[in-house]
């Protein structure tokens, strides 16, 4: 065919068969990636239900198809509210007033058979309340001198090792770690003397693998991390990451710390690996931007700690799965001496739920990929989330 044509015909005949052999990649890689896209986790809105207060904190019942609500009226009182679930339907079980507004709650450290909550308002009181009868507290403490922004519990639920102890974090600066049974803090970590105090907006649980490791991480809003080892009574690793730190969460209490993700302001989170610590440099960390406005919130599937969900200022929610590296510990090229090794993350899927910021999700500790959130356009929604046993 060559040799018995014009050269500008044999042109020609090259260009459209290499149009063509592009024309079939293209459509090739396209049904690739549209056969990506329908194995992904899809998220789907189950229940929507308009409130008339605004929620700060919505928390699943263990053991139950139940999830309560917490936040504050217009008149400034707190909101405690009890919904159950049923077959495509929400029944309000009861909503109840209380005097000052709630910003956080938490089950993790009652039992299974009790479950009572334990939640902080804006007067600073730390209060422990059976469901039954939320409106008188059968534990009440003035724990900070101001609103608390962010409670933790632990040791309830078969889940950890140890007491259960339940941490606090205020606008005074303080993070304090309470014993239900007794009334004084069995810890409290304050600023020094002359010190500027720092808000407090997060806190967690994490290492509690034994009966004499525990650690806490709290989150300020000058970017400070800061990882306090309770069994040494001792500040164990401290960061600054930038911007005001909205959330931390360890992928699991119950183990040997393995990695943590941390959400601030200005779109960014970042996720430690907690396995191996240098003496200069500390834990290895990932960036990552997401939301396009201030990342609100980190959770971790209870079913597979390397899925977690974030909640963004855009009223969205980003679902990511985190891959290790193939080698954990590195050597640092200073001193030689051992070194983490961060891994990275894969966005599974994301979707925009609403025009306000999403300040709660949580993951239902029995069944797989049901989720609740509470968004700032006082509405909640319970979605579902399909999938996840492919990952």
């Amino acid at each position: 065919f060559f040799f018995n044509q014009e050269p500008h015909r044999v042109h020609q005949y090259v260009i459209q068969q290499a149009a063509t052999a592009v024309y079939i990649t293209l459509v090739f890689s396209f049904s690739l990636y549209t056969m990506d896209s329908t194995d992904a986790p899809q998220i789907i809105e189950h229940i929507h239900k308009s409130l008339n207060f605004t929620p700060y904190s919505t928390l699943f019942v263990p053991s139950s198809a139940r999830f309560v609500c917490l936040g504050i009226s217009p008149k400034a009182s707190g909101i405690l509210s009890l919904y159950e679930m049923g077959s495509g339907s929400l029944a309000t079980v009861g909503e109840y007033v209380l005097p000052s507004g709630i910003k956080c709650g938490t089950f993790g450290a009652s039992g299974i058979e009790d479950r009572r909550l334990a939640f902080g308002d804006y007067g600073g009181k730390l209060h422990i309340t059976d469901l039954e009868n939320p409106t008188k507290p059968i534990y009440s403490v003035q724990a900070h001198s101001s609103i608390i922004n962010a409670c933790a519990g632990i040791g309830g639920q078969q889940v950890g090792f140890g007491a259960p102890e339940i941490c606090t974090g205020g606008r005074d600066g303080c993070v304090r770690v309470w014993d239900p049974r007794v009334k004084e803090p069995v810890l409290s970590l304050e600023p020094e003397e002359g010190q500027t105090a720092r808000d407090c907006w997060t806190v967690s649980f994490g290492n509690s693998y034994s009966d004499t490791e525990r650690c806490v991480c709290a989150g300020y809003d000058n970017g400070d991390v800061k990882l306090f080892d309770l069994r040494t009574n001792s500040l164990r690793f401290e960061a600054n990451v930038g911007n005001g730190v909205t959330c931390v969460e360890f992928d699991r209490p119950d183990i040997e710390m393995n990695k943590m993700a941390v959400t601030t302001l200005e779109s960014k989170f970042r996720v430690y690996d907690l396995r191996t610590q240098h003496a200069e440099s500390g834990f290895a960390s990932l960036s990552e931007r997401a939301h396009k406005s201030t990342v609100w919130l980190a959770r971790h599937l209870p079913q597979n700690r390397d899925v977690f969900m974030t909640g963004g200022g855009n009223g969205g929610f980003n679902l990511y799965k985190y891959h290790y590296p193939t080698s954990r510990v590195g050597e640092d090229k200073k001193d030689k001496a051992p070194c983490g090794v961060a891994g990275t993350v894969e966005l599974l899927n994301s979707r925009v739920v609403s025009t306000q910021p999403m300040v709660s999700f949580d993951w239902s500790p029995d069944r797989e990929g049901l989720g609740v959130c509470a968004c700032l356009d006082q509405s909640l929604r319970v979605f579902i989330v399909t999938k996840l046993n492919k990952y």
